[in-house]
């Protein structure tokens, strides 16, 4: 009798029990954050569509005015430093690359793990998320990934060069693109930077392929908007490293400016998370708020509304695939660009190689 006691609680009153203990929390935390009233978010996504779809839904749901801060990286951390030097602690959350918080504001102790703000169930559970877990950039779990998709490390302008016929990174090394091959500055942080530190990692390139591509003559370019607008002119043929959302306006525009399909390189691509870092600041001036603000955007819905207004994929295997396939990375076994482990060796050895062989 009493094993069947036991099972009978198993199977039917524990479950209850932990919805009823989850949604008390939830409950309660709302109560709070809106009574707090305001969220206020620091985030290097632009744009007037992404910066609607991470303020007007939320507000519109729960009530919370969303105080929404726009800048890059750098300045970011630059605000968030002097404001606190000054003893004013006004962010409750962190929305952009993984960099950023994991080598400007974790040294500092600015970030709270996020692990532990995490309630609702669909965000908790790892079958909704890509590769069955949930994924953080470090393993202190302050910098959560939300986004990752394929990147590609070469674009093309398809009037000189058909982009299907590029099956490998290797075919950088042809001499007829001696001199007709620009790239994104990898001596800097930025989309090149990713893509070299790619090709030295990689087990078939390596620091012997960048010898080799150094003697190709690349124009180096800091400015990505220029790059992609060079290739879509038809200035240069190809570009390594390019800016996939800095190109997709002259694709939109149906100019010859071509991602190369990372999939069908025999080298494959990178999975990067673009500006899907999220983190939670500590001694947030709304951490109510911040927590409910989390779960939302972590959320098959905030994920959805996220993924629709700034076309990048979302780790959540439940929301819509972009416009282009490719970008959904279903391949894991692609470099991954965005965590601990890669960061360190791009700091440690891969810049300084880079200078080494493409000059200071």
């Amino acid at each position: 009798m009493m094993t069947l006691i036991l099972i009978f609680l198993a199977w039917f009153v524990a479950p209850v029990w932990a919805q009823e203990n989850w949604e008390k929390e939830w409950n309660q935390l709302l109560s709070a954050a809106k009574k707090e009233g305001t969220v206020s978010v620091m985030s290097s996504v632009g744009g007037a569509e992404p910066r609607k779809g991470l303020t007007e839904s939320f507000q519109k749901k729960y009530g919370i005015n969303v105080d929404y801060f726009s800048a890059s990286g750098s300045a970011m951390v630059s605000r968030i430093k002097t404001e606190r030097a000054a003893g004013q602690f006004q962010w409750d959350i962190f929305i952009g690359g993984t960099s950023t918080p994991m080598f400007s504001l974790k040294p500092d102790g600015i970030l709270d793990p996020v692990e532990p703000a995490l309630i609702l169930p669909e965000v908790k559970e790892g079958k909704n998320w890509l590769g069955g877990k949930l994924e953080f950039a470090e393993k202190d779990q302050l910098i959560f990934v939300m986004l990752s998709y394929s990147r590609s490390p070469i674009q093309v302008n398809s009037q000189q060069v058909k982009a299907d016929e590029i099956k490998s990174v290797r075919d950088l090394l042809n001499p007829k693109w001696k001199g007709k091959i620009i790239a994104a500055d990898p001596r800097f942080p930025g989309p090149g930077q990713e893509t070299f530190s790619f090709f030295y990692n990689h087990k078939d390139l390596g620091p012997d392929f960048l010898r080799e591509l150094a003697k190709q003559d690349i124009h180096f370019l800091r400015d990505d908007r220029q790059a992609s607008e060079w290739i879509a002119t038809g200035k240069y043929p190809i570009l390594i490293g390019g800016s996939d959302t800095d190109s997709e306006p002259f694709l939109r525009q149906n100019l010859p400016i071509r991602i190369v399909n990372p999939k069908q390189l025999k080298e494959g691509g990178t999975l990067s998370a673009g500006p899907g870092g999220i983190a939670l600041m500590n001694k947030a001036a709304h951490p109510n708020a911040a927590k409910v603000y989390l779960n939302w955007l972590l959320s098959r819905e905030g994920q959805t509304i996220l993924v629709r207004s700034n076309g990048y994929p979302s780790r959540r295997v439940d929301t819509p695939v972009p416009t282009e396939p490719w970008k959904f990375p279903t391949d894991l076994s692609f470099w991954v660009s965005y965590n601990e482990a890669a960061m360190g060796t791009l700091r440690g050895k891969v810049v300084p190689f880079l200078k080494e062989v493409f000059g200071q």
